[in-house]
This record gives C-alpha cells, sequence and structure tokens, in this order.
C-alpha cells in the first residue's frame, strides 16, 4: 500500500442550480496544482441538500457523471461527491467515486435524514461499498450515515481490515457542527483506520447555515488537516501508509472487535 493524496474541495453551493455549481467546481479543481490521487466534493454537489428529485434528479450517468468522469481523466485522479439520480423510477443520493480509466462504483446513502423528510422523496441504499485506490480500502459514507456506528464499523478478519479509510460527504448543518466533530474523530478512533469528513460553508435555499469543518482525521483521532469552518477551501492532504500500519501494528484492538452482520 502507497501513501494516498487527496483533495477536499469546501465551498458554498449555489441552491438548485447544477449548471452553475458544475462551472464552480469546474474553476475550483482548475487550482489543484500539485498531483492528486483522489478528489472529494460534498453531498448532493450539483444543488445542495434539497428534497426536490423530481425536478433536479439526473437519468443515469448524464450530465454530472460524464462531468465527473471529464475531470478525472483531466486530472488524472479519481473523483467524488454525491448528487441526485433517477434509477429505476426510484430516487437516491447517489456517491459516485470515478476513476481516469472509466471505471465507477456508487453508494446509495442509506440513512435518510427524517429530520428533513429525506425519507418520504428518497429510496435509502441497501449495501456498503468499500472501494480500493492505491491499495487502500476507501468505505464511502454519505453525511447522516455518520450517526450510525454499526453501519460505519469496521471489521477484522484473517489479519486483515475491512477498510483503511472512511469517506464522509455531507451538507451538515452549523447548527450540529459539534456532533460533526466529535463523531468524525470516533468513528477514526474506533474503526482504527483514517476518516474524511467533506461539508459545505454557506446558505442554503432554506436559509440552514453550513460551516464546512471539513477535516481528515488519523486513526488516533486527530485532526491532521487545516481546513477552516466557513472559509472556501481546496486542500491536499496525504494519508500515510506507514504510519496506518505502524499504528495497527502496535494497537491491536482490533483484533478484538466483537463479530456482527449488518442485516
Amino acid at each position: 500500500m502507497q501513501d494516498l493524496k487527496l483533495t477536499i474541495i469546501q465551498t458554498d453551493l449555489t441552491w438548485r442550480d447544477p449548471e452553475r455549481n458544475l462551472q464552480h467546481f469546474d474553476a475550483l479543481i482548475d487550482t489543484i496544482a500539485e498531483p492528486t490521487d483522489l478528489i472529494v466534493l460534498p453531498e448532493m454537489f450539483t444543488t445542495g441538500f434539497t428534497m426536490q428529485p423530481k425536478m433536479l434528479a439526473e437519468p443515469l450517468k448524464n450530465t454530472t457523471f460524464k462531468w465527473m468522469m471529464g475531470k478525472a481523466a483531466e486530472k488524472k485522479c479519481a473523483v467524488m461527491g454525491s448528487y441526485i439520480v433517477e434509477d429505476l423510477r426510484k430516487y437516491l443520493n447517489r456517491l459516485y467515486i470515478v476513476f481516469p480509466n472509466g471505471k465507477s462504483f456508487f453508494y446509495d446513502k442509506k440513512h435518510l435524514f427524517r429530520m428533513a423528510d429525506e425519507d418520504k422523496f428518497f429510496t435509502p441504499g441497501k449495501e456498503r461499498m468499500v472501494v480500493k485506490l492505491k491499495g487502500w480500502k476507501l468505505n464511502l459514507l454519505i453525511c447522516y450515515d455518520l450517526r450510525f456506528p454499526v453501519w460505519c464499523r469496521n471489521s477484522y478478519n484473517a489479519g486483515e481490515y475491512e477498510f483503511d479509510c472512511q469517506i464522509f460527504v455531507a451538507n451538515w448543518p452549523e447548527i450540529r457542527n459539534y456532533a460533526w466533530k466529535t463523531l468524525l474523530a470516533a468513528r477514526a478512533i474506533e474503526n482504527q483506520s483514517y476518516v474524511v469528513g467533506v461539508n459545505r460553508i454557506g446558505f442554503d435555499g432554506n436559509g440552514i447555515s453550513h460551516s464546512g469543518d471539513s477535516m481528515v482525521i488519523d486513526p488516533w483521532g486527530l485532526k491532521i488537516s487545516v481546513t477552516l469552518p466557513h472559509q472556501k477551501s481546496v486542500e491536499t492532504i496525504t494519508l500515510s501508509a506507514n504510519k496506518l500500519d505502524a499504528f495497527r501494528k502496535n494497537v491491536t484492538f482490533g483484533r478484538d472487535w466483537d463479530k456482527f452482520e449488518l442485516k
């Protein structure tokens, strides 16, 4: 496993305006000068967190998907972010990761945010998605999933961890940013993995404020990124493979984890 370089983009989003948001992210991605392996965008990065899927959902592998593929090829790295997709007459909050070789994988948000009626407009996903990149196993998750430790739980079998890094894309409100920051650290500590949380800033169309507080956390639960709240940021961070390996060799809690099955 090699070191992994990832770029997290924290920014405001234009409410329900996919074209303008894609243009905005075009400009932000163009500022990435150093090589990176993965670019991570927020949840519903083309629209903001809206409950209007009938108006805004895209057909499978349409405009936003093609844009992501184009960016992956242009920057020679993987690109990931969630947007609203219609699939088999169902509306999904779908997180795609696309690769410069044309391959792609997706995760559909399992835990729909009832307090915003997301469960009334979207269909929940059923399967977790762990994707490999440069030898790293990445567990892809969306926003409200962060509050469900069983769904986020790592496992250790036959000397192997199920994942090495969890990535949460979000539209997490500022009013609950203490929970966001605390739970990201908790997920890193309990799963003996890196954790990445990428959140938006600014006010959405419902007047809800978002502070961002995007961060990358190491297996000790310590923040290793420098992104500041309320500020637009494009930050590239290196995840150390040696650091993770040394940590897991010295801190062997994973070998004593309880076995479980998700249903």
